[in-house]
């Protein structure tokens, strides 16, 4: 059958239609248009903090325990773990972490929050891999032990330090990490930013955040995304471990250790969420302090399915939900003039929608940006438990919209047995 003739056949009924990937260009074309709207908005009122190099900077402060978090989930899952304790890994990350950098130096202090999450990922291997227990109920319980265990022993062993005033949760602060900010570079861009020309100035400070005042464990954490990427998608290792994740058995019958695979990718997984909880610990407090990593567990797994399960859509998401949650942080105005953007985005949604015809969808667009607007226009700021709320929110709004379009493992969460495809 040719190939024109095989083109010109009608699909079968009901036959899913074709998901389109993204490419590069189009990813670019949609940053560049997210950033013109942004210089729009910033033009009309004045405001330009949301792309400023401080805003950025903060974003990918908060984007790394998301993302390390979500690097987590990514590795565990698909080697077909279910991994819902990452954010109990990541308090052991915080915990060692702290503990390590006060008594040594911060650099050890970050192994040893690797190593803590490392072994929260080893215990929750022996039970899912080896035991056979539901991923969803070890994950559950290692959320409940581990950060119930560290405040325990934070209690015993700082007790004299507390005692002089620092709280009864809170550990010695520890040295803090180096920053890196790019001479030359950094003083140019933030000239450029100040003239508040329309879309030079706003790349410029998004660029000028990237390059000014970083800590090095968010140039470490870029870079284990990228290593991943090439270990997982580029290499032998890779291929067998997402088989795993995919078809165990199939796998198995080709030679592969299924679960050494699985345990693998189950303590790196704990590796990288201890790292993300080391970084909050380390970077963002200096100290250990009981509900420090306050659901990025969580939100690193939401990261990562909002990314479907791929290492270039998770850096997507854990830039999002770090965006929101650092705005926290930023001048409350930021937040009110974030509603008036996202009403526009929201309503230029609404055309494409009802260009493809999906007029349901261009509704519910027209709503929210309708909703939007109007609070905007009636207020003039977002009160302070709003803005705090606002990562929550947007990752139960983004999981919602991608819902459709994702595709995990097929074998994740399952019980997996040796031989038992013969």
């Amino acid at each position: 059958m040719s190939t024109a003739t095989a083109a010109a056949r009608p699909k079968a009924p009901g036959a899913p239609a074709k998901k389109r990937k993204l490419s590069w260009p189009v990813v670019l074309l949609l940053i560049a248009g997210a950033l013109a709207l942004f210089s729009a908005v910033g033009m009309a009122t004045g405001n330009h903090s949301l792309t400023s190099s401080g805003q950025i900077t903060a974003a990918l402060s908060a984007a790394v325990p998301i993302g390390m978090a979500g690097l987590g989930g990514l590795w565990s899952e698909r080697a077909g773990v279910v991994n819902i304790g990452l954010e109990g890994m990541m308090v052991a990350g915080t915990f060692c972490g702290a503990w390590a950098g006060y008594l040594v130096n911060p650099w050890v202090g970050l192994l040893a929050g690797m190593a803590g999450g490392a072994l929260g990922g080893l215990l929750h291997a022996v039970i899912t891999v080896t035991v056979g227990v539901d991923h969803i109920v070890s994950g559950v319980g290692i959320n409940l032990l581990i950060p119930g265990i560290c405040a325990y022993v934070n209690r015993i062993y700082y007790k004299d330090y507390v005692s002089v005033g620092a709280g009864a949760n809170q550990s010695p602060p520890a040295d803090p990490l180096p920053y890196i900010t790019i001479p030359g570079l950094s003083p140019w861009l933030e000239g450029i930013e100040k003239h508040h020309w329309f879309f030079v100035s706003d790349v410029a400070g998004v660029l000028g955040g990237m390059v000014t005042n970083i800590s090095v464990v968010v140039v470490l954490a870029a870079a284990l995304i990228v290593v991943s990427y090439f270990a997982l998608w580029r290499t032998v290792f890779g291929l067998r471990l997402r088989s795993c994740g995919e078809n165990p058995t199939a796998a198995e019958s080709l030679g592969v250790n299924v679960y050494k695979y699985k345990y693998l990718a189950v303590i790196a997984s704990g590796a990288f969420a201890g790292l993300g909880g080391a970084y909050l610990s380390l970077v963002a407090a200096h100290f250990y302090k009981d509900g420090q990593t306050n659901g990025r567990g969580f939100i690193g797994l939401a990261a990562m399915i909002f990314g479907n399960w791929m290492p270039g859509g998770l850096s997507m998401g854990a830039g999002l939900f770090g965006f929101t949650d650092s705005l926290q942080l930023r001048d409350p105005q930021s937040v009110h003039v974030l509603l008036l953007t996202v009403s526009i985005a929201m309503a230029i949604l609404a055309l494409w929608q009802l260009y493809r015809r999906k007029y349901t969808a261009t509704v519910i667009s027209l709503v929210v940006a309708g909703g939007l607007g109007a609070w905007y226009a009636l207020t003039d700021e977002v009160q302070r438990p709003l803005i705090v709320a606002t990562p929550y929110v947007i990752t139960l709004v983004v999981l919602s919209l991608a819902s459709q379009r994702l595709r995990m493992p097929k074998a994740d969460g399952q019980i997996y047995r040796k031989g038992e495809g013969k």
